[in-house]
């Protein structure tokens, strides 16, 4: 079963490049952590089901930082989840997540959002253009239809199951009515066989748009991007954690730190005292 599930990575690796649009660097840190965990792994075979028991490779990988053990078993979790899509039942034993310090997300200027969209053809114009200026999570877009759009909202089924309005602005409201008139979906916004398009499709055709002009980017950097504009530009934290469907306000409050941690460098740049070396 061991020579089953590692003559899998190579299928999982190329999935990672062309439907989340990982970097290579990314890949080769996948590609590691599923090789290091095989040599060590405890493989458990009984009715007609595999369990992969990672408390050995836990305590191999014990003494190394929070992160890094959170990145490798993350790695892990994907691999699996991914033999699992494809028709391999497979269970995880001793996955225990681990709590590590949040880290600052890394949203995308409007400079090169803006750059991209000029290359983009148009529905992916429209795909970008409706993450960034909604603000949602890619399975959020894959699953709005057609009765959620409204000429200045849309309704958004987010995280447990829970609703919430978001504004639509006028350029957004455009796209999608030139996109409806040259389409025919019957439920959902975004539909191929009459089916509801991938998240993964979508994912997709974020990482091309921006693969164009040399960036490589997620659907959830966009999002990202969205939170950081609204907070920089004094939007209320708490309209931007209702409109991003926050359960707790604490999460959204990050973003309060990155705009912080962005005043202060073009503060740094902008003040005639802050060389480079005084500031």
């Amino acid at each position: 079963m061991k020579k089953l599930i590692s003559s899998k990575r190579v299928e999982f690796l190329q999935s990672l490049e062309d439907f989340r649009g990982y970097s290579d660097l990314t890949i080769k840190s996948y590609d590691e952590a599923i090789k290091e965990a095989l040599d060590n792994v405890e493989i458990i075979e009984e009715d007609n089901a595999t369990t992969i028991n990672l408390m050995p490779y836990r305590i191999k990988i014990s003494q190394l930082n929070p992160k890094t053990i959170s990145k490798k078993l993350s790695a892990i979790r994907t691999f699996v989840k991914f033999l699992n899509d494809n028709n391999m039942k497979i269970f995880l034993k001793a996955d225990e997540s681990i709590k590590v310090a949040k880290t600052l997300p890394k949203p995308i200027s409007h400079k090169h959002i803006i750059e991209a969209l000029e290359h983009a053809e148009f529905y992916e114009k429209l795909v970008v253009t409706m993450l960034y200026t909604l603000g949602l999570r890619i399975s959020e877009l894959s699953s709005i239809r057609l009765n959620d759009i409204s000429d200045k909202w849309v309704r958004v089924l987010g995280k447990g199951n829970k609703h919430r309005d978001v504004p639509l602005l006028h350029i957004t409201k455009v796209l999608i009515d030139e996109y409806l008139s040259n389409n025919c979906p019957k439920i959902f916004l975004f539909e191929v066989n009459d089916e509801r398009l991938s998240e993964n499709s979508l994912r997709y055709t974020v990482n091309k748009v921006f693969k164009r002009v040399g960036l490589k980017v997620t659907p959830h950097q966009l999002r990202h991007s969205y939170a950081t504009a609204l907070l920089n530009g004094s939007a209320p934290i708490a309209d931007v954690s209702e409109l991003l469907g926050h359960s707790s306000m604490a999460t959204t409050q990050i973003y309060t730190k990155l705009g912080s941690a962005l005043k202060q460098q073009n503060y740094n740049k902008a003040h005639p005292l802050c060389g480079d070396e005084q500031c």
